[in-house]
């Protein structure tokens, strides 16, 4: 299943191209946490990407086997694997993708143990979907300027972690 749709439980992505399918880039999304997954999913496909989206890192480690991604943006506190394990099994595999760790609770500890973790931004929730798109689009952009398809990792120590999402700018 590619594109617009939810993934059920277990299922994979199909291929893309490139990470993308026509000139849409292909999103993974992985959160536990269902009314979001399908938030995030509904609003990054109608802003015009191409989104999958997962309930636990153990599916999305499967779906970016299965299938060529531009961006994960995956929560941390998940069932079977967390968003750190499943990011330093993407870097194991050597994957070139920009990671976004949209969390409750940052694990500023594991991140700054390792370093090699490369997280392309951190979206500290409560975060408003504007913030979302933004912080996609500046990803994507810095992915897609970058010849090593590297992007610096941010100073995640100022971000400040507090729960829920708001759906609008103050």
């Amino acid at each position: 299943m590619k594109g617009n749709k939810l993934l059920q439980e277990g299922e994979l992505a199909g291929a893309s191209v490139q990470g993308q399918v026509g000139l849409r880039p292909q999103i993974l999304v992985v959160d536990e946490d269902n009314d979001l997954r399908k938030l995030y999913a509904e609003v990054l496909t109608r802003s015009g990407y191409c989104v999958d989206a997962v309930e636990d890192g153990a599916v999305g480690w499967k779906a970016l086997k299965a299938s060529s991604y531009c961006l994960l943006i995956t929560e941390h506190d998940l069932p079977v694997l967390t968003g750190v394990e499943l990011v330093k099994m993407v870097r194991a595999a050597r994957m070139a993708l920009p990671v976004v760790m949209a969390a409750e609770r940052l694990p500023t500890h594991a991140l700054a143990r390792d370093p090699s973790l490369q997280l392309a931004a951190l979206l500290p929730k409560p975060f408003y979907i504007s913030e979302l798109l933004e912080t996609v689009s500046t990803v994507l952009r810095a992915t897609n300027s970058s010849n090593e398809k590297i992007i610096p990792q941010p100073n995640w120590l100022s971000q400040p972690s507090a729960n829920g999402l708001k759906l609008s700018a103050p």
